[in-house]
């Protein structure tokens, strides 16, 4: 067979957003099953539904949970339950406990922050268990890893580490700005916002100055070329996320931009993206007012670079 790549964003049917995608490629003589996220509890059986009738396996190469959130994490239990998974990737924030122990004030015992942290992920500690007693190994999708031929191009584990510190979840995180810092930063997200209500009233693109939350910018970043076209799937991460992968990609001798299909991360919001992001992934727009199309659930963008 020649080498291919088959998407399916599958419909997470609540009132709230989610991620489950099915991913089945060919390249090199090989195919491999490739899923990232799993949506809620219900959403997770039809997942496996769908591997089982469109890919006629109930096997499953690599699991990839992107970030915390149940809308993404839940749904994979139903997968590493029904089918034959052979690796799990995802963070689990309590193995850095001794690392991270100094950076909570509150905290003097390993054990007792490992708990904590346990506690305020459930989404991956389910899983975790799930994966142990199956014997399901699970590895560390960190910045440079390879899941079978997607490269992982983001978060780093120095970022990811700080982004369980700053996050709202652990609020007894030590905290070392002060309220001077806290003043001058608002003052300068009034300016930015000044500036961006200018632009959209003379027709460009509006994004609101803050970004995303620190679960959604832990998201794995990960990407995969086939036939010389380039795929990116973003999780939730944000705007700071979306540039450290171009960061590593270029440095990798990657060219940007260059992309084939790209995930607009947190189901098209507006708080992962802006302007100088997107230019940089996907070129600037050409068609006015047709920045973004939607086709079978990955987001395309029409620039002068050949994407579709």
């Amino acid at each position: 067979m020649a080498d291919s790549i088959e998407l399916d964003f599958l419909g997470v049917e609540t009132s709230k957003s989610g991620d489950a995608i099915g991913v089945r490629y060919e390249l090199n003589g090989q195919t491999r099953i490739h899923v990232v996220d799993g949506g809620y509890l219900e959403t997770g059986d039809r997942l496996v539904e769908h591997i089982a009738k469109h890919y006629g396996t109930g096997k499953v190469d690599s699991v990839v949970l992107t970030h915390p959130d149940s809308d993404h994490a839940n749904g994979l239990r139903k997968v590493l339950e029904r089918c034959e998974v052979g690796e799990l990737w995802m963070h689990r924030p309590w193995l850095y406990a001794q690392e991270l122990l100094p950076r909570f004030e509150t905290y003097n015992s390993v054990d007792a922050l490992r708990s904590r942290l346990r506690k305020l992920y459930p989404g991956p500690a389910a899983l975790e268990e799930l994966a142990l007693e199956k014997n399901i190994p699970i590895r560390d999708p960190f910045q440079g890893a390879c899941i079978g031929d997607f490269l992982v191009l983001a978060p780093t584990r120095a970022r990811y580490l700080d982004l369980v510190v700053a996050s709202e979840r652990t609020p007894e995180a030590a905290r070392e700005r002060t309220l001077v810092e806290a003043s001058l930063e608002g003052l300068a997200a009034l300016a930015k916002a000044a500036k961006n209500l200018v632009q959209g009233l003379w027709g460009q693109e509006f994004f609101p100055v803050g970004g995303t939350s620190e679960e959604n910018e832990m998201s794995v970043v990960q990407t995969i070329v086939i036939n010389g076209k380039r795929v990116l799937l973003t999780g939730d991460t944000g705007r700071n996320g979306l540039t450290e992968a171009a960061d590593h990609l270029e440095a990798m001798g990657g060219t940007l931009p260059g992309v084939w299909g790209f995930q607009v991360p947190h189901h098209g919001g507006r708080r992962n993206v802006n302007t100088e992001v997107l230019n940089r992934w996907l070129g600037e727009p050409t068609v006015p007012g047709g920045r973004v199309q939607l086709q079978c659930g990955v987001q395309f963008r029409q620039g002068r670079h050949g994407a579709p």
